[in-house]
């Protein structure tokens, strides 16, 4: 399992409905995100990316996911400098693949 959902849970406090309206919130923002994202890489703007990727971090720090937590901010890190385009580009598959990994999880632990 990529995710965990330790964080949701403390926050939650049984709330299952809060539980939910997470994830749904997460399926529902994060593929346009990253497809937004992606689009960005492609047009080279530095600004959107910035913007994008740290719009996912706290998405997937929720999940627990350090990984991929960690790509997100190195991605926006780097997306605050021009120069950095193909170092960002080398870390989006790696943010991809983990994104949709938990987006298969997620609506298949959750019958979303």
């Amino acid at each position: 399992m990529i995710y965990s959902l330790d964080k949701i849970n403390e926050m939650a406090e049984g709330d299952q409905d809060f539980i939910n309206s997470v994830i749904s919130v997460f399926l529902e923002e994060v593929p346009e995100d990253m497809e937004m994202l992606e689009k960005a890489l492609e047009a080279k703007d530095h600004g959107q990316v910035y913007q994008l990727a740290h719009k996912i971090k706290p998405n997937v720090d929720l999940l627990g996911m350090e990984q991929t937590r960690a790509i997100a901010l190195e991605m926006e890190t780097l997306g605050k400098e021009v120069g950095n385009m193909d170092e960002i580009k080398k870390r989006f598959p790696l943010l991809k693949t983990d994104i949709t990994q938990v987006i298969a999880e997620l609506k298949n632990d959750f019958d979303l």
